[in-house]
């Protein structure tokens, strides 16, 4: 496999140690974390595999640092590369756009002719709308640190064996 680029904000927290957890199980190796907040677009050229940190903001929105990134990145073809997302949300006080973000990525990185990979079932989860829903998956995994941080460190856990998997399959 090759080295994945983790992109996020180091000036998230939470969301630093879904990171850790994750580099963890990836292997240190695997990995180069990218702080999204100052990335370049020579950062972005050097992968092939990615996961990028979505917290979803508010009504449903990306954070800042995401969006003054993807102008820098919006012209450049995503094909051949693979994207796996995660975002934390917050299901009980934002049921109508929970994590949102990861959706919004998705369509963007799609867009692009990026392959996302990485889907999680959506059971187990009680809101009322996510632009990241595809049927019964979300198209990345969801975190609800608030509510159910105790099922955390098993859905992480699974979701990087499933993205370990097709970030090792041939293009």
């Amino acid at each position: 496999m090759k080295k994945v680029g983790i992109f996020y904000s180091f000036r998230s927290v939470k969301t630093h140690q879904q990171v850790k957890k994750m580099i963890k199980l990836l292997g240190a190796d695997n990995c180069e974390e990218v702080d999204a907040d100052v990335a370049t677009l020579e950062d972005f050229k050097k992968h092939d595999n990615y996961i990028f940190a979505v917290p979803t903001w508010f009504d449903g929105e990306l954070p800042n640092y995401w969006d003054e990134y993807l102008p820098t990145i919006e012209d450049e073809s995503f094909k051949g590369k693979k994207f796996a997302i995660f975002g934390g949300g917050d299901q009980k006080n934002y049921p109508e756009n929970f994590v949102d973000g990861v959706g919004i990525m998705a369509e963007f990185i799609e867009g692009r002719g990026g392959k996302v990979v990485g889907f999680t079932s959506t059971k187990g989860y009680s809101y009322e709308g996510s632009r990241a829903e595809r049927g019964d998956q979300f198209c990345g995994l969801a975190l609800d640190i608030e509510n159910q941080a105790a099922l955390s460190n098993e859905r992480i856990e699974k979701w990087i064996t499933d993205i370990q998997k097709e970030f090792s399959k041939k293009k």
